[in-house]
């Protein structure tokens, strides 16, 4: 006989498990078994062992105590808190934008117009920038600066709007862009104050070097007026003001003034706008 042979046969060589009372020698249990039922009953045994805690641990809450396993809450609170950083970010770049404007209104560069419309554009716009190369940035920067002051049909809007003359004064120093002068000024006396032409929320109300007091007012339409060279601010940063109300007063303030005067500046959709064309001084 082979030795396959008689290894299956001691797999098969029944066997007799018996339970007896130690005192009466009474059986109790008596079980007829082999190595082979042995093995297949273990291996079945295994095999419902390790399904039985696969479901328990993928169905129940003890799955959160295994390490390394993030809990439902832990998940779902971390989705909240990348949200959140996403939310942050965004407004963060906006807030960057904003200020920026603000920067180059003060010095007389052309604004954003983007940042006065939806999220999307913002985003559309931040996106197409970080795919540009060198040569694509120095064309559109030369187009941008050719079409600067290129604003046909871009201020018909600006005809249905009533305006407010800020102040009522002789104009030393008219609307030339050529020159850089993207304003006009208005000789007034002392303590005269300065109203606002559209009614608006203030967006900044502060003090420069070059400018001294200034207020920039956000109007609808994505419409900005600038008030520089005050001697003092009536309104502050997120004050809402209406047509004709008083919003400074005019002043010598700044560097760049030769006397007391209002610097009015019009800005529509970020480019400048000559102010004669559409208020009565």
């Amino acid at each position: 006989m082979s030795e396959k042979k008689q290894k299956l046969k001691k797999l098969r060589n029944k066997y007799r498990l018996v339970i007896i009372n130690d005192d009466t020698f009474e059986e109790k249990i008596s079980v007829t078994l082999s190595r082979l039922n042995v093995f297949v009953s273990l291996g079945f045994l295994f095999v419902i062992l390790i399904v039985g805690t696969t479901l328990l641990i993928s169905f129940t809450p003890l799955r959160e105590y295994i390490p390394g396993y993030a809990s439902t809450d832990m998940r779902r609170n971390t989705l909240k808190l990348a949200s959140k950083t996403d939310s942050l970010e965004f407004e963060l770049i906006k807030n960057q934008a904003y200020l920026q404007n603000i920067q180059n209104i003060l010095s007389g560069e052309p604004i954003d117009p983007v940042t006065h419309n939806n999220e999307e554009r913002l985003v559309e716009k931040l996106e197409i920038n970080a795919t540009l190369s060198a040569e694509d940035s120095l064309l559109r920067q030369y187009v941008e600066q050719e079409e600067r002051f290129t604003i046909s049909n871009l201020n018909e809007e600006l005809i249905n709007f009533t305006f407010f003359a800020p102040v009522k004064g002789a104009i030393s120093s008219g609307y030339n862009p050529k020159e850089n002068h993207y304003a006009i000024d208005l000789n007034a006396t002392l303590n005269t104050p300065i109203k606002s032409c559209l009614k608006g929320t203030v967006i900044y109300s502060g003090w420069t070097t070059e400018t001294g007091y200034t207020t920039i007012v956000q109007h609808p339409s994505s419409l900005l007026s600038v008030y520089k060279h005050n001697s003092a601010l009536l309104k502050k940063q997120g004050d809402y003001v209406l047509a004709g109300e008083a919003i400074a007063i005019i002043g010598n303030s700044g560097s760049e003034t030769t006397g007391p005067h209002l610097h009015f500046e019009l800005w529509y959709q970020g480019r400048p706008v000559d102010p004669q064309d559409y208020i009565s001084f």
